[in-house]
C-alpha cells in the first residue's frame, strides 16, 4: 500500500473547467506514478522542485488508482468521505475540490445543505443524506478562531511548517484512530482526557 510519494512532476493534464480531478505523473527513482489531485492542489505544487503527496490507493475489482493530497488531514477527510454510503472517489474528490477541509467541517457543524449542494452532482436529497452519514463517520480538523489546525503541508524534505505542537499531536491521535476504524463518537470519548485541546476537539464535533 502506497502512503506517500516524493518526486518531481514530469507531466500533468490540463485543468478543465469544473473538473474535480487532474492527473499528474510523479517520477520517483525512475518510475512514473499517475496520481489524481484536485486543481487546487495542483496550483500549490511547485513545478521545478520535488513534491511530497500523501497518497490514498484505491482498489476496484480490476483496477486501482492513486489520489494525492498535500496534507495528512486532507487524505483523512477524503477517506472519511469514502466511508459515507454511496460516496466513491470521484464524489469525495469533488467535495474537496469544491470546499477546503475546514469548510467541510463548518458545513457539517452547521448542517449546511446549501453548501454541500455547491458540489457538482450533489442535489438537496443527496446533501441531506450525506450530512447524516458524514457526521457519524468523518473525522475533521478542529476549527479554532475560524482556522483549521494541522493543515500545514509537509515539505518535500519531510519537515513541517509552523504548527501548534499539542494540537498536531491530538490530530495525529484522531487520524490514527480513524484509520483503525473507530467512529467519531469513540474518538471524541478517547481524546476527552488528553487536555484542554482535546476538550475543544470534543466541543467542535
Amino acid at each position: 500500500m502506497i502512503g506517500t510519494l516524493r518526486g518531481e512532476i514530469i507531466d500533468r493534464e490540463p485543468v478543465l473547467e469544473r473538473a474535480a480531478g487532474v492527473e499528474l505523473i510523479i517520477e520517483v527513482v525512475g518510475i512514473g506514478y499517475r496520481v489524481t489531485v484536485t486543481a487546487a492542489t495542483l496550483s500549490r505544487l511547485p513545478a521545478d522542485e520535488p513534491v511530497l503527496l500523501f497518497i490514498h490507493q484505491h482498489f476496484w475489482e480490476a483496477d486501482q488508482k492513486l489520489y494525492g493530497f498535500r496534507t495528512r488531514t486532507e487524505r483523512v477527510a477524503f477517506e472519511g468521505l469514502l466511508g459515507a454510503h454511496g460516496v466513491g472517489p470521484n464524489l469525495a474528490l469533488a467535495v474537496l475540490a469544491t470546499h477546503p477541509v475546514e469548510q467541510v467541517a463548518r458545513i457539517l457543524a452547521e448542517d449546511d445543505v446549501a453548501g454541500l449542494c455547491e458540489v457538482p452532482g450533489v442535489g438537496k436529497k443527496t446533501a441531506q443524506r450525506l450530512l447524516v452519514d458524514l457526521r457519524s463517520s468523518l473525522v475533521l480538523p478542529v476549527i479554532e478562531d475560524g482556522v483549521a489546525i494541522d493543515l500545514t503541508p509537509v515539505g518535500a524534505d519531510g519537515g513541517h511548517g509552523p504548527a501548534a505542537g499539542g494540537q498536531t499531536s491530538l490530530v495525529d491521535v484522531r487520524e490514527a484512530m480513524a484509520n483503525l476504524g473507530y467512529s467519531s463518537e469513540e474518538i471524541r470519548r478517547a481524546v476527552s482526557g488528553l487536555g484542554d485541546d482535546a476538550a475543544e476537539t470534543t466541543d467542535s464535533g
